[in-house]
């Protein structure tokens, strides 16, 4: 995918990273083989410059680059984001925060989120199946209209993968626990109920999500917020 504007913005991008960025980012566990070392902050300024571009997205995609990456999620159209799309830019996914920025700012709010949190998570690639959960996530946080119904659908998705051990997964589906159990009073019982459930399981990963969840989903802050 070919846009004029696209040398500028990378040239833009790499003109704001500074020294030791790189580093930071690395020891938090992100991918920065083709990082500039540019942080959120400035990216979004850049995409609030720039409005919703769905060639341009594609474009930046295809760079390759880190925060062009991030910066197409940004800038995005979500009415145009096809299914086919979701799938080329999933399998890209190699760095925790460019999956988590991705779904969050664009995945969710296309035609496509639901689906693909269910699919996703069935799914054996470790990004990929984190995208499966983050979507969850962030559906529970952004989807203000649906139905619980739609979310009760995700907790036996969630318990049966609460044993995968590799780290990257793990968060993310206690990321989606907590979250659909902080959507409403509900929801928060239902989770609860869940995380008691995965906490009996014998695995070591799975009673960490749940002793988290529990800390959380029942913690006063939580339970004074949904009254």
């Amino acid at each position: 995918m070919n846009n004029n504007r696209t040398p500028e913005i990378l040239t833009r991008i790499e003109s704001l990273a500074k020294p030791g960025n790189r580093e930071g980012m690395a020891r938090y566990g992100i991918n920065v083989e083709n990082a500039y070392g540019v942080s959120i902050y400035e990216l979004r300024k850049i995409a609030k410059e720039l409005g919703v571009d769905h060639e341009l997205a594609l474009a930046l995609w295809d760079s390759g680059k880190h925060e062009a990456r991030i910066l197409a999620g940004y800038i995005d159209d979500p009415a145009l984001v096809t299914e086919e799309q979701m799938e080329n830019w999933v399998t890209d996914f190699n760095s925790w925060d460019l999956c988590d920025q991705v779904c969050s700012n664009l995945f969710d709010r296309t035609a496509y989120g639901y689906k693909k949190a269910v699919e996703w998570t069935k799914r054996d690639e470790e990004f990929v199946k984190r995208a499966g959960f983050v979507l969850m996530a962030a559906l529970s946080v952004h989807d203000k209209k649906a139905p619980d119904s739609r979310f009760e659908k995700f907790f036996p998705l969630i318990k049966k993968h609460a044993i995968d051990e590799r780290n990257f997964v793990k968060k993310a589906v206690n990321w989606a626990l907590r979250q659909i159990g902080k959507r409403n009073k509900s929801l928060n019982t239902r989770a609860v109920e869940v995380a008691e459930e995965i906490e009996q399981v014998d695995s070591k990963t799975a009673r960490w999500i749940a002793k988290d969840a529990l800390a959380e989903l029942q913690s006063e802050k939580v339970r004074k917020k949904l009254k």
